[in-house]
């Protein structure tokens, strides 16, 4: 049996990394499938459902369950979907296989937190963090991989089934005991989200931010092939660069964000979100396209650790439930945006569909300038107390 913290972080992390892969999935091998934009929102939206389900379902048995045992299951799941995804050219059951390569990731998002919250009860923070830079590193890893493989994504995709069946094993030999404690109810956590006008705000706003970016890490490739004259090299380049960008921005942000400024931080980074994105996807910048991909990956990356930070230190007595409401919102984000994609796709075009990005980060921008910054003056000084 395996009992070593580090050997059951190691897997912790391991895992997010393969969240990062099957994530990014879409985007990095969409062009070499065949897919059009219209089917990568379908696949996308299909994956987030199976997404939203599972992390529901395992956050809740992760409190009377041994969470490696979810791991496992969760990992057996994945690792089926990886070996099988487009073994056939249907492409009504390799939506059915997207939606279970959801329910795997779907489970390490919402158990791995909280295993290492149960190891390293000190330094959580720096655990939790670092848990999910691999889900960045894990989308570089999978996008320089293919252009390493020529595009031989299936082989790429292989292997990684490969690999998450022995991390399964891995995980079917960890023992852990069960933590008991029951999380807050979910009605609980319901009733905050509609009485609470900045919650709603910071869930809204999560649920956005995180639509532009899987609907940007899905999209790109496919925009800058078909809008831009880029070659199948050249645009995973592109998304490799975009997600460098989010990478290096998820590690400086708590760098660069004091506690009494996470506000103004967040809007300026929003702000930001907004010129460049417009500036991508609207502007034929030639040149300067890699370096307007990378400031997007930039401003957007640390959005997300800034709201949930800051939730925190609003609410810091009860930080637990207000995080955990607002993390519903991240697969609500990942199907909305791409869904609302393929929609304008369909009924329009390709390149109206674009604006959805801009709009979505001026929207965030909006409320939490509008509503946010007098609820921060009020609360944040009893919660830093």
């Amino acid at each position: 049996m395996i009992k070593n913290f580090s050997a059951i972080t190691a897997s912790s992390y391991l895992s997010m990394l393969f969240m990062g892969v099957a994530g990014t999935l879409i985007g990095a091998a969409s062009r070499n499938i065949g897919l059009s934009p219209f089917e990568i929102g379908l696949m996308i939206t299909v994956q987030n459902l199976g997404f939203m389900l599972s992390v529901m379902v395992s956050g809740a048995m992760a409190d009377t369950v041994e969470k490696p045992k979810i791991l496992f299951l969760g990992s057996l799941i994945l690792s089926a979907g990886f070996l099988t995804f487009y073994l056939t050219n249907l492409f009504n059951i390799n939506l059915l296989i997207m939606f279970t390569i959801g329910v795997g990731i779907g489970t390490y998002e919402g158990v791995t937190d909280a295993l290492l919250i149960d190891i390293h009860p000190q330094k959580e923070s720096l655990h939790i963090n670092i848990n999910h830079f691999f889900v960045t590193f894990g989308s570089i890893l999978i996008t320089v991989y293919l252009i390493f493989l020529q595009m031989d994504w299936r082989n790429a995709i292989i292997q990684s089934g490969v690999l998450v069946l022995i991390l399964a094993l891995a995980f079917g030999l960890t023992k852990l005991p069960v933590n008991r404690t029951p999380s807050e109810p979910y009605q609980e956590r319901m009733r905050i989200l509609t009485r609470d006008k900045v919650v709603i705000v910071f869930f809204i706003c999560t649920a956005l931010v995180v639509g532009v970016e899987l609907g940007s890490i899905g999209i790109l490739t496919t925009y800058l092939m078909e809008m831009r004259d880029f070659t199948q090299i050249t645009s995973k380049f592109g998304l490799v660069v975009f997600l460098v960008g989010m990478a290096l921005g998820r590690i400086l942000v708590g760098y660069f964000s004091p506690q009494d400024k996470i506000n103004r931080v967040l809007l300026s980074l929003l702000g930001c979100s907004v010129i460049v994105f417009s500036g991508l996807y609207f502007i034929d910048l030639r040149l300067f396209s890699y370096g307007a991909i990378f400031l997007a990956g930039l401003s957007l990356s640390a959005v997300l650790p800034l709201i949930l930070t800051q939730a925190g230190l609003l609410y810091k007595e009860m930080a637990g439930t207000v995080l955990g409401s607002i993390k519903v919102a991240i697969p609500i984000g990942g199907i909305l945006v791409p869904f609302l994609m393929s929609t304008l796709i369909r009924f329009s075009s390709f390149e109206v569909s674009l604006i959805l990005f801009p709009l979505s980060v001026l929207l965030a921008f909006l409320l939490i300038y509008f509503v946010s910054p007098g609820r921060s003056k009020v609360r944040q000084p009893s919660s830093l107390d």
